[in-house]
């Protein structure tokens, strides 16, 4: 651009003094308006030439924008078509597989929901035998340490303890034979002291009669 302007204001200068050395002599009049139209031509065609130039300059930097600006619509719309191509092989195998999963799941979901509550009734079956499986281990366990119990000691607490793993009817029956021998020994026990008393008595009376 400034050798341009140099070269502009030569040719200025050079038509300038050739219009001064027209102008010298009086022959040369006629010359000086088509000086000044050359150099106004001149002057015009350098601006426009200035001008085309700048407008070069922004064609270029205009043109380099739309490039970059097409560079990132490329990536752009590649990126747009990569996720097409993702949907569409999900929309294409991963959805239906997705699908099928579920109807798989919902299947069992629902043969759950019928075998769960004949599951529970099994559970609350096998605690039931479970429960009198023990209980009845825990009576034969009470059956054995009663029968390794002395024959004394079962009496006795039959006799005196409700603890006895034994019959109601044993229970009375044995109560009664013991309320009965219990009484036997106590009237045999009375007859006995009554006997004895009388005989101690007669042995007072024989005794005072022997002393006198």
């Amino acid at each position: 651009m400034s050798t341009e302007h140099r070269q502009a204001g030569t040719d200025s200068t050079q038509s300038s003094t050739l219009a001064e050395s027209l102008g010298a002599g009086s022959n040369y009049m006629p010359m000086c308006g088509l000086d000044a139209a050359l150099a106004a031509a001149s002057k015009r065609a350098i601006q426009y030439e200035v001008q085309m130039k700048d407008l070069e300059a922004k064609l270029s930097e205009d043109l380099s924008n739309s490039r970059a600006i097409d560079n990132l619509l490329r990536e752009v719309v590649q990126g747009l078509q990569q996720t097409q191509r993702r949907s569409t092989a999900a929309l294409t195998s991963t959805v239906p597989y997705i699908t099928h999963a579920l109807q798989d799941d919902l299947m069992a979901l629902e043969e759950l929901e019928v075998q769960i509550p004949e599951v529970g009734r099994q559970v609350r079956h096998i605690c039931n035998v479970y429960d009198r499986g023990r209980d009845k281990a825990q009576e034969l366990v009470d059956s054995l340490e009663w029968l390794n119990t002395p024959i004394p000691l079962r009496l006795r607490t039959i006799i005196f303890t409700p603890n006895a793993p034994v019959s109601g009817r044993w229970k009375a029956l044995i109560r009664f034979l013991f309320a009965l021998t219990f009484l036997a020994c106590m009237w045999v026990a009375w007859i006995t002291l009554r006997g004895a008393i009388r005989a101690h008595r007669q042995r007072l009376i024989w005794g005072n009669q022997l002393m006198s």
